[in-house]
């Protein structure tokens, strides 16, 4: 068993486990560092009441808070299904060098658990959403951008 397949089996494991604990969907996610598990996450969803306690996103806050930063450039990430939009955006602002997931969306939708809609959504204007959206651009929009532009106590992201 190769590296990328055994840490694959450990998300996997994790989600199986999460349902048998019925704290969330099944999903799971680990994150590696130098071939060593650093953080993992599950999907806690429904046991926390925060609809972003996605896998990825848990794994994801674990990893940075052990490794002290908000990036995760030399790490990667191992999800037991192709992540939702709001995970994959996560996952792109972390930065890791890699993701490997195992089961597809097209499978997670077969068990209830269907992303279609939002990723069709976000490639749509606002206007199109199903989400009532507008914009309403008052004066004061530009200011924490201004303060942002003008401050030199800032981390670049």
């Amino acid at each position: 068993m190769n590296n990328d397949e055994f840490f694959l089996k450990r998300a996997i494991e994790l989600a199986q486990e999460n349902v048998k604990k019925g704290r969330g969907g099944p999903f799971g996610a680990v994150i590696v560092k130098d071939g060593k598990i650093i953080a993992e996450g599950t999907n806690l969803v429904t046991s926390s009441n925060d609809p972003t306690a996605h896998a990825e996103i848990v794994a994801i806050r674990n990893a940075c808070k052990e490794l002290g930063t908000f990036q995760l450039t030399d790490c990667e990430i191992y999800s037991s299904c192709e992540p939702c939009p709001m995970c994959l955006g996560a996952i792109y602002w972390a930065r890791p060098k890699r993701l490997i997931f195992a089961a597809t969306r097209q499978e997670a939708a077969q068990a209830g658990f269907d992303d279609e809609f939002i990723y069709q959504e976000v490639s749509k204007s606002i206007e199109q959403r199903h989400l009532p959206t507008q914009q309403l651009p008052i004066e004061e929009r530009m200011k924490p951008f201004d303060e942002w532009n003008n401050t030199n106590n800032k981390i670049p992201y």
